[in-house]
């Protein structure tokens, strides 16, 4: 029927309009509420992006070092007495068929020093060992500086140190010497951290002839070191033991090193979940700010709420828009935060050398939650702006 009013609707770029109009009003109120929202996602991307940047990092260091070296070392019998583990046990774990490599090392008995200058007792915390000339290519360890062991070097009194030895002794070069017992030796090489058996980093390195010919040394290695197939490691480690001490097993401790750095990313994932669940907290804040924010702009509003339904806007059209200011103020701190973590994410890895991992899933989450957030938060104050009766809003003070 002609004369018969209809109510008014709002486009969707209608609804945005009006609602941002709300917020350019009160740009320092709604710079404050949107802070809580964009840290609370800045902390949930960040954690999520280093977490995945460190473990890609890990991941990619024990590609690189293999997860298939174990070792074996000398323990305690049943007594509690020290073991020896056999001359031949590097042989021994040869015949292992998936064995591609292995080798062995040997505890010293000798004291080191910078130079006959410093006194017995001041030995740097740095320990001799004797090793065998495949040592490097088993670990998969490289020179720093100078030379590894060769068959002549092996038999003469030179010493290939580790970095941190090098380090503690001041020794910056090869061809510097040190003592060992009452006995000059020449430094040939530094080793670059070895990351897969860090405890070979404060050693100072001799061949296995030199350590029986100047030191004493029995000949019985300490510690078996092998590398298998990748197939094959679960069925080596089962048989490594009683090969290298038969009916002596319980004496040899085998582990896998690079179980410690997976037992480390299992830690990283923990301690992820615990980050993720205060940056949750820290989302769940921000929300509450943003509904006070709402609540008081409505209180605010109040006039502009009644001439709006007195010129004809329902109330789902009222519900819209605030709403929709709710929707943008936190859609404003969610991208915001998204981008603070993302650029925290880059930085922090970038100073730790690590390649920077944004996972896209943590953005879209991180706005997603922001979204819902915004629409929860702004619900009751959306509901209580659609209530106001025009007249009592208009003559509201």
């Amino acid at each position: 029927m002609k004369g018969t009013l209809q109510p008014s609707r709002l486009s969707l770029g209608d609804i945005l309009r009006v609602g941002a109009v709300g917020l350019r009003a009160r740009r320092a109120r709604v710079v404050l509420s949107a802070l809580g929202i964009a840290i609370g996602i800045a902390t949930m991307v960040a954690v999520v992006g280093l977490s995945e940047s460190s473990r890609s990092d890990l991941m990619a260091r024990l590609d690189r070092l293999g997860t298939n070296l174990l070792t074996a070392e000398a323990g305690k019998d049943a007594l509690g007495k020290e073991v020896k583990l056999p001359k031949n046990a590097v042989a021994m774990v040869e015949r292992i068929g998936p064995v591609r490599q292995a080798t062995g090392t040997g505890d010293v008995d000798a004291r080191i020093r910078r130079s006959d200058l410093v006194p017995e007792e001041r030995t740097a915390g740095v320990t001799t060992q004797a090793v065998r000339t495949d040592l490097l290519a088993t670990l998969g360890g490289e020179v720093d500086k100078g030379a590894w062991l060769d068959p002549v070097g092996e038999r003469l009194p030179v010493t290939v140190l580790g970095s941190v030895a090098a380090d503690r002794l001041g020794i910056t070069g090869v061809g510097e010497t040190i003592m060992m017992n009452d006995t000059r030796v020449v430094v040939v090489g530094i080793l670059k951290p070895l990351e897969l058996v860090p405890t070979l980093d404060r050693v100072a390195m001799v061949g296995f002839p030199t350590a029986e010919r100047h030191f004493g040394f029995d000949g019985h290695p300490t510690t078996i070191f092998e590398r298998s197939t990748d197939a094959s490691v679960e069925d080596v480690r089962a048989v490594l033991a009683r090969t290298i001490r038969p009916g002596g097993e319980a004496a040899v401790k085998v582990s896998r090193p690079s179980d410690a750095l997976a037992a480390r990313a299992a830690a990283d994932e923990g301690l992820t979940t615990l980050m993720l669940g205060l940056g949750a907290v820290a989302l769940l804040v921000g929300g509450v700010g943003v509904a006070n924010t709402m609540v008081i702009s409505v209180l605010e509003r109040r006039q502009e709420i009644g001439l709006r339904r007195s010129l004809g806007a329902t109330r789902n059209a009222i519900r819209l828009q605030f709403l929709t200011e709710s929707l943008l103020l936190s859609a404003l701190g969610g991208a915001s935060g998204a981008l603070l973590g993302s650029a925290a994410t880059y930085g922090f890895a970038r100073t730790q050398g690590w390649t920077p991992v944004v996972p896209p899933w943590s953005l879209a989450g991180g706005l997603t939650a922001t979204l819902l957030i915004g629409m929860i938060a702004g619900l009751y104050p959306a509901i209580r702006a659609s209530r106001l009766h025009p007249t009592a809003a208009l003559n509201a003070p």
